[in-house]
């Protein structure tokens, strides 16, 4: 696997002015020795090379390396910013080292339990080695899409969509470990590109349309269900907690039958959805 070698370019203003100086000199001696022969054969020859050294002169960006090769092998990557000098025969490749994102199209994937479901995520990545970003793929930045968007279809169909029955980490009620195990999985794909993972994020999440009317309404019962399971729950020790002070501070002493019937009203009133309409019984208790 090649990686990045980074080398140093002589700085580009100060070649800027010696390869001035020699051309003007180059060009003096053309002009005032032309009639000797070999002086002005010398005098083209030193024009032609400065000519040549000139298209040595390029620029590095901020966050940015210029992939240096020479008939096709590498030299090395510079990193160093401003104008820079190198042999006039490297060819030069700019490759941006800034924070990018990518974000990825809807997909519609099946997850764990086989229920088809919508999914995007937001990809936040960086190109950390310039040689393999280059050389080991063909595009880089088409290989970061493509591979992310794979990497998101294998994380879909590894967790449910949400965890109806303490399943584990579902992909809507986990978003942090979700994010984590994303990264991980892209990181693991785009590692051979040199290529960093900062973050990834799901962006979209949503049952395809086929079947959202359908688990809504599962959603609702589960969420009716659990509501009820909680009213009741708090009505039982409501109930509880009277009896046993009512007992305790000698109020009223009740028969099994007087207390059943007096579980079940205060149950009705407690776990009713309407407002319960009392009843004043002005006889005796029996």
């Amino acid at each position: 696997m090649m990686k990045e070698k980074q080398i140093k370019a002589p700085n580009g203003i100060m070649m800027l002015v010696v390869l001035f100086l020699v051309q003007a000199v180059s060009a003096l001696l053309l002009v005032f020795l032309v009639r000797l022969g070999p002086i002005a054969l010398i005098a083209v020859v030193l024009n032609i090379v400065v000519f040549i050294c000139w298209f040595g002169l390029f620029m590095v960006h901020p966050k940015e390396g210029k992939v240096l090769q020479l008939f096709g092998k590498y030299v090395g990557t510079v990193h160093d910013t401003g104008l820079r000098w190198a042999n006039p025969f490297y060819t030069k490749m700019a490759v941006s080292m800034r924070v990018r994102n990518f974000e990825s199209s809807k997909l519609k994937v099946n997850d764990k339990n086989g229920n088809p479901i919508e999914i995007a995520a937001v990809v936040v990545w960086e190109v950390v080695d310039t040689a393999e970003a280059v050389f080991q793929v063909d595009d880089y930045e088409d290989f970061v899409t493509i591979q992310s968007e794979a990497a998101l279809r294998n994380l879909a169909t590894s967790y449910a969509y949400d965890n109806h029955e303490d399943e584990g980490i579902a992909l809507r009620s986990s978003p942090k470990e979700i994010s984590l195990a994303l990264k991980d999985e892209v990181q693991a794909r785009l590692e051979e590109a040199g290529v960093r993972v900062i973050e990834s994020r799901i962006s979209h999440l949503a049952y395809a349309p086929e079947i959202a009317s359908a688990m809504l309404r599962r959603q609702q019962a589960m969420a009716i269900i659990s509501a009820r399971t909680k009213i009741v729950e708090g009505a039982v020790s409501m109930v509880e907690m009277a009896l046993t002070q009512l007992e305790e501070k000698g109020v009223v002493e009740l028969d099994s039958e007087r207390k059943a019937s007096m579980v079940s009203n205060l149950l009705v009133v407690l776990c009713s959805d309407d407002s319960a309409q009392p009843i004043v019984n002005a006889g005796s208790l029996y």
